[in-house]
């Protein structure tokens, strides 16, 4: 049990049978009245934020979230496979489970999956994958005098933005939270 006066940002609580992960939270001591704390909370299974207020006394179940390092396997159209590197388990995780996580995840790469209870709920890919570009418009010197940007194909078939003098056959180093661009390799 966690009480209100201790929440800190990214702690996950039970609450009214859902999980959620603090994402701000702030003590407030009005002239007049009691204190309380201001949360906004993120629904770690939908996704969808909720602002509440506590009492500083009022207390909550702490939520306990897996984190597993597990290797991607394949996709065989409507499911995604996981592999655990310690127990060679396989896992198969539905597309909506999975959602947007595995747009820039190569096959045998590591990621993390979560879950509560043995429940999974979600799959966080690396924070930085680096892909080579499998299609993209040649850029030619002297188009502009800014960083203009064109769009490019990667090997996992995902749509990046990338400077002009990024070339197809090019490795590049991606943010999988984002989606941007970051250097060349």
């Amino acid at each position: 049990m966690i009480s209100a006066g201790d929440f800190r940002n990214g702690v996950t609580i039970e609450l009214e049978g859902n999980i959620y992960q603090i994402i701000e939270f702030q003590h407030v001591k009005p002239g007049k009245g009691a204190a309380f704390v201001r949360t906004k909370l993120k629904n770690i299974v939908s996704g969808g934020v909720v602002e509440k207020t506590f009492r500083p006394t009022e207390k909550c179940e702490q939520a306990h979230i897996d984190r597993k390092d597990m290797q991607y396997l394949y996709n065989d159209g409507a499911l995604y496979y996981f592999m655990d590197n310690e127990t060679y388990d396989q896992v198969s995780l539905g597309e909506d489970t999975v959602g947007d996580a595995l747009k820039f995840v190569k096959e045998n790469d590591t990621c993390k999956v979560c879950s509560h209870k043995g429940s999974v709920f979600s799959v966080e890919p690396p924070l930085f994958v680096e892909l080579e570009i499998t299609e993209t418009e040649p850029g030619i010197k002297g188009d502009t005098a800014t960083g203009a940007t064109k769009p490019a194909t990667v090997e996992t078939g995902a749509q990046v933005n990338v400077p002009l003098f990024v070339n197809q056959g090019d490795v590049i180093k991606i943010d999988t939270r984002t989606g941007e661009y970051l250097s060349r390799v």
